[in-house]
């Protein structure tokens, strides 16, 4: 028999978590403000500095409102984030080389990062109210239509590291929720090759450097379009041979060339949305070294400031890639860069540890969630979570190609602090009600 005092239980492990994330990253952002002289020419950590006050603020605001409450209003949520959207492709400033950012002057908002929440909330909602037959064909379409929208409109502002994001709160709220393994695996599959193909033509150019017959026959439409054709056309009469004789081969032949051919109308789609720095990404990702002082610039830097970190860092203050402003973004996109060459591996282990035990946390959250809802949100927030620490680290160190996606709680920047504590605030709502009848 759970206890009026359980029920008041707060999780202030993951509370502080939380803070210490939050004042690791005061301290760094103000170190990346620091010129070689050691003098402070930014004032950004001072914004930080209200940011973070304001986060706290959230974190306890959406503590104590019921998440269940949520879901009764999550679709109007849902809304009016893609009309948000829509707004910011007309009306919105450019930062960076994308129309993501709503505002006057320095003061803004930048929708996409807010859209993760409304995207999370709509589809826990959905994935509740149809959790008997999510796993059908029928309700999976369903579900990628939601998570489409949103995603669609920030990939064309273009934003491609906010809208991949959106990528793993699906999969996994899906598998959760109790979705099929071979559609989650196709649609991991389909999407993958969507990257993969979009990039082929640079990949010809910059590493391979010679044309390669079959990646032209993939990429021109003139050849394309007959080889989109023809996998029309075998999907068309495997379907008829599945329909008449009900041999199980016809399905995985529907299932595989149906998933070759998105991907090749999609990687159109994604050469005309990407600009050409986004795909050059992904080549330097294979290999810095093919444009060094332009496109790979960043990731060399940035290895580089990682690596002369050591074992216990060269001391708060005292890195020479900061200092000489050698990374561009350094405050927020490679802000582990930074941290990582002043505190070492032994700091950079310590803010992993940090990491993992908020994650740690915040599964027991949806372990102990007391319905459907809690599970379904507290699994997106986690896997939101989970990828933007991957991704940015992985950057940082060279394993993973640059994408722009901040680091949660430590990165500069108020919209993406204020959704990593809206996240925060919501787990702790599902703890404060786990034993609630």
């Amino acid at each position: 028999m759970a206890t009026n005092r359980d029920v008041l239980k707060f999780d202030i492990i993951l509370f502080i978590t939380t803070i210490a994330l939050m004042v690791i990253g005061i301290f760094f952002i103000y170190s990346s403000g620091v010129n070689s002289a050691g003098i402070s020419v930014s004032n950004e950590w001072i914004k930080q500095i209200i940011w973070v006050i304001s986060s706290i603020v959230i974190i306890i605001l959406f503590t104590i409102y019921d998440y269940a409450k949520f879901k009764l209003i999550s679709f109007y949520i849902y809304i009016v984030m893609v009309l948000l959207l829509i707004f910011t492709l007309i009306f919105g400033n450019y930062v960076n080389g994308a129309r993501s950012w709503l505002g006057i002057g320095p003061f803004g908002i930048q929708p996409g990062e807010f859209s993760k929440i409304a995207l999370i909330l709509y589809l826990g909602s959905f994935l509740d109210d149809n959790y008997k037959t999510i796993f059908t064909l029928k309700k999976f379409i369903q579900a990628i239509v939601i998570i489409a929208i949103p995603m669609l409109l920030i990939l064309v502002q273009p934003d491609f590291g906010s809208a991949i994001v959106n990528v793993p709160i699906f999969l996994v709220m899906m598998f959760l929720a109790g979705a099929r393994i071979k559609h989650l695996i196709y649609l991991i599959i389909t999407g993958s090759l969507i990257i993969y193909l979009t990039a082929l033509p640079a990949w010809s150019e910059y590493i391979a450097r010679e044309e390669v017959l079959i990646i032209n026959v993939l990429t021109q439409w003139a050849t394309l379009k007959y080889v989109i054709a023809a996998l029309i056309l075998i999907i068309l009469l495997s379907a008829a041979g599945l329909r008449f004789f009900k041999a199980s081969y016809y399905y995985w032949i529907i299932y595989f060339t149906s998933s070759f051919t998105l991907a090749l109308v999609g990687s159109i789609g994604g050469r005309l949305v990407l600009k050409g720095y986004q795909i050059m990404r992904l080549i330097i990702f294979i290999d810095p070294q093919v444009d060094p002082q332009g496109a790979g610039w960043n990731m060399i830097q940035s290895i580089t400031a990682v690596g002369a970190g050591g074992i216990w860092g060269r001391g708060y203050l005292q890195g020479t890639q900061s200092h000489l402003q050698y990374l561009p973004q350094q405050n927020s996109d490679f802000i582990f860069s930074i941290f990582s060459e002043e505190a070492g591996f032994v700091g950079a282990i310590i803010v992993f540890a940090l990491y993992i035990l908020l994650l740690v946390r915040s599964l027991i959250v949806v372990d102990r969630a007391n319905d459907r809802y809690g599970v379904a949100v507290g699994s997106g927030i986690i896997g939101m979570i989970f990828f933007h620490v991957i991704i940015n680290t992985g950057m940082a160190i060279g394993i993973m190609p640059i994408t722009g996606i901040p680091l949660f709680f430590l990165s500069y920047g108020g919209s993406s602090l204020w959704t990593a504590s809206i996240g925060i605030g919501i787990l702790l709502s599902i703890y404060q009600r786990r034993y609630r009848n």
